[in-house]
């Protein structure tokens, strides 16, 4: 069976859910081999040999942590022409993305991003996109080259398939390129215990109508009671209360959780682009015109500064 390589996301050694996803992916077009990069790559065997990896690529130079992206291109290429792979698979960040298409244009292989699901057929990889802020599905094949294709966040669900999980060290020619841009200061972001956006099963949003920073707390509360990761609209972003970082939209971020709750927000395009994929949406707004209501699975006509609490209140009991 051909070999996927499959780019690992991993934090010191922690490997984040999109790759068990893209892992599980890889599994129904070949066998996974995992490249893992930078500090303690080594410690994520492990993790990525339960979900199906039959070998793992590491390296551990120091390049990898202090440069930006073409040190991991460099060192994704080297994999690639060790395994020469049926498929290369990336998770959909914005990093993963510019990993990507470097790549792609590299090993002049075809490029697909924001895959939502991946099938093989007899004359390929044949890739599943929403299109059109998920208007469309559309199906796509690479015809020239290595298929390279990044893969949106819980597009799949992780399974467990224990294989070996070999540790091969792999080594890699760093280009003149890649010291081109130093990283010379981090600063950590500061942990609020909720999930990943990106990557949380439950989102709560909140928009214009919430009316201001102050009462983004209802949002928030309503988020911590289900576990779930806090949105919010380009209008209540550019208002200034609440960070970009959280923006979900066509220029914020895209989530596809299982459970969307979008508060006080009209629906505008620019925001369904990036949450329509989600398999189930409630929607909340005393607009009972809003566009919101178009999409939605479950919607309610209600002031949020009514409906939130006693939504939150609710919860809570029914968790004892």
């Amino acid at each position: 069976m051909a070999e996927v390589l499959v780019y690992v996301d991993h934090v010191d050694g922690a490997v984040r859910k999109p790759t068990l996803e893209l892992l599980t992916l890889a599994r129904r077009i070949g066998e996974p081999v995992a490249l893992a990069l930078g500090n303690n790559a080594a410690d994520t065997a492990a993790a990525l040999a339960e979900h199906g990896a039959v070998r793992v690529l590491t390296n551990e130079a120091a390049e990898l942590a202090d440069y930006l992206v073409v040190p991991k291109v460099d060192a994704l290429q080297a994999a690639y022409e060790a395994v020469s792979p049926a498929a290369v698979l990336v998770p959909s960040s914005a990093e993963g993305k510019e990993i990507a298409a470097r790549l792609a244009l590299r090993v002049r292989g075809g490029l697909i991003t924001d895959a939502v699901d991946l099938e093989a057929d007899g004359e390929g990889v044949v890739a599943t996109q929403s299109a059109f802020a998920a208007s469309y599905t559309t199906k796509s094949r690479i015809t020239t080259g290595t298929p390279v294709i990044t893969v949106k966040p819980n597009s799949a669900a992780v399974e467990a398939a224990p294989a070996a999980g070999t540790v091969q060290g792999l080594e890699v020619s760093f280009s003149a390129q890649a010291t081109g841009t130093r990283v010379i200061a981090r600063t950590p972001r500061e942990s609020t215990g909720r999930p990943e956006l990106t990557e949380a099963a439950i989102v709560v949003s909140g928009g214009r109508g919430v009316n201001g920073a102050d009462n983004f707390h209802l949002i928030e509360s309503l988020a911590d009671a289900l576990g779930a990761a806090v949105g919010a609209s380009r209008a209540a972003v550019d208002a200034g209360w609440y960070p970009h970082s959280n923006q979900v939209g066509q220029t914020g971020k895209s989530v596809s959780p299982q459970l969307y709750i979008a508060s006080g927000i009209s629906g505008a395009i620019q925001h369904r682009a990036g949450m329509q994929t989600s398999k189930t949406i409630v929607a909340i707004n005393k607009d009972a015109e809003a566009p919101i209501f178009e999409l939605v699975d479950y919607g309610v006509v209600g002031d949020l500064f009514d409906v939130v609490p006693a939504l939150t209140e609710e919860v809570n009991t029914r968790k004892g």
